[in-house]
C-alpha cells in the first residue's frame, strides 16, 4: 500500500499490526483490506468486497453516503456506527491513497472502548502495542479489582458490625435477648404509642436444681426454658433473660388482660413438666407478674417493669406457679361541692 505523497509501502500484515482496526476502501467504496481486529468484529460476515456504506453509518458529520463526500472529509474526525454489531460506535479519520486508489480509514472505539471489549470479547492482543487503549484496559481492570475488594471489605465490615451489634443484644447462654435489648424494645414501643403486654417471669425451685444437680444442670434448664418461651411467643415479641433465672416477655399489640393471662398460664403449665438431664429430672415452676400498657395514662418503662415485678412477688406469696396481673390504682375523682 502506498500512501499519497509518500513512497511508503506496507505489507498488509505489518499494517494490521500498526492499525488493527483499519479499513482500505477502493474508489468505488468497497472494502479492499481490513485489519485483524476489524475482521474479528465481522467474523460472521466477509468484509473484503463488501460495500462500506452497507456496513457502517456515518453519524458525524451526518449525511455522508458516498465515496466522493467521504473523500472530502479526509483528515477530519469521523464518528461511525457499525451496523448489526450491537450498535458498536467507532471514531477515526480517513486519508487518501496514492493515485486516487481510494481511502485508508484508521478507526478506534474512543470512550466506548470498555463496552466494545465486553461486547466482542476483545483482548489486549486485538490492539496495537502502542495503543493507549491497552493501558486503559489495564487501568479499568485494576480499578474493577480494587472496587470488588472494597465492596467485599465493606460487606465483611457490615457483617462484623451486625454480628457485634447482635452479640451485644444477646444473652450468651440462652440466645434470648438481654436486658439492653429489652430496654431498647420497651422504649421504642412507648415512643410509638403502641399498646403492649409485659410479663416478668421467675423460675421457682431453680436454686434447688443448681444445689443438688450442679450448675451444668441449671444451665441446661435455662436453655430448655428459653426454647419453650420461643415456642410460646410470636416472632415480633421480645423474650429476654434479665437475670440468673428471670425472664421478661414483651408483646406488642397486646391490650387484653385475659389473653395475656391465658398465655402466662400456658407457659406455667408447660414448665410444670420435668426437664430431663443426665438421667435425672429437673423440676422447676414459674411465677409470673403481668402488666398492660393500656392500664396506664402515660406508660413509663421503669414504672411498668416495677409493677410487673410487684405482681410477680404477689404470685409467689400466693403459692407460686401462678400469674397475677398488676392493676394501677384508680386516680382520685375530683370532689364536687354542693350547696
Amino acid at each position: 500500500m502506498i500512501v499519497a505523497g509518500h513512497p511508503l509501502c506496507f505489507d498488509p500484515a505489518a499494517l494490521g499490526l500498526l492499525m488493527p482496526l483499519h479499513l482500505q476502501l477502493s474508489s468505488q467504496g468497497r472494502i479492499a483490506a481490513a485489519g485483524p481486529t476489524m475482521e474479528k468484529l465481522f467474523q460472521d460476515r466477509p468484509l473484503i468486497g463488501a460495500p462500506f456504506f452497507d456496513l457502517f453509518d456515518l453519524r458525524r458529520p451526518a449525511g455522508i453516503a458516498d465515496m466522493a463526500a467521504l473523500a472530502r472529509l479526509a483528515g477530519q474526525r469521523l464518528h461511525l456506527t457499525a451496523r448489526d454489531r450491537m450498535g458498536t460506535r467507532m471514531r477515526g479519520l480517513a486519508v487518501p491513497l496514492a493515485r486516487g486508489e481510494g481511502l485508508l480509514l484508521n478507526l478506534g472505539f474512543g470512550i466506548d472502548l470498555i463496552e466494545a471489549v465486553g461486547s466482542h470479547a476483545l483482548t489486549d492482543a486485538d490492539f496495537a502495542p502502542s495503543d493507549l487503549a491497552v493501558e486503559l484496559l489495564y487501568v479499568v481492570e485494576a480499578k474493577s479489582a480494587v472496587m470488588r475488594e472494597l465492596r467485599d471489605l465493606n460487606l465483611r465490615l457490615q457483617h462484623s458490625k451486625s454480628a457485634a451489634e447482635e452479640q451485644a443484644l444477646t444473652d450468651t447462654l440462652t440466645g434470648l435477648r438481654n436486658r439492653r435489648a429489652l430496654d431498647l424494645a420497651l422504649n421504642r414501643l412507648i415512643a410509638l404509642g403502641q399498646p403492649f403486654g409485659l410479663m416478668h417471669m421467675d423460675l421457682d425451685y431453680f436454686k434447688t436444681v443448681n444445689d443438688t444437680l450442679g450448675h451444668a444442670a441449671g444451665d441446661h434448664v435455662l436453655r430448655e426454658v428459653a426454647a419453650m418461651l420461643r415456642d410460646e411467643t410470636r416472632a415480633e415479641d421480645t423474650v429476654a433473660r434479665v437475670g440468673g433465672d428471670e425472664f421478661v416477655l414483651l408483646m406488642p399489640g397486646m391490650d387484653d388482660g385475659a389473653r395475656l393471662a391465658q398465655i402466662a398460664h400456658r407457659i406455667i403449665q408447660r414448665l410444670s413438666a420435668p426437664i430431663p438431664y443426665g438421667g435425672q429430672d429437673c423440676r422447676v415452676a414459674a411465677s409470673i407478674g403481668l402488666a398492660l400498657s393500656a392500664d396506664y395514662v402515660a406508660p413509663r418503662a421503669d414504672t411498668m417493669l416495677n409493677d410487673a415485678d410487684q405482681a410477680l412477688y404477689l404470685a409467689k406469696r400466693e403459692g407460686r406457679a401462678c400469674a397475677r396481673l398488676h392493676k394501677p390504682r384508680p386516680l382520685p375523682q375530683p370532689q364536687v361541692r354542693t350547696g
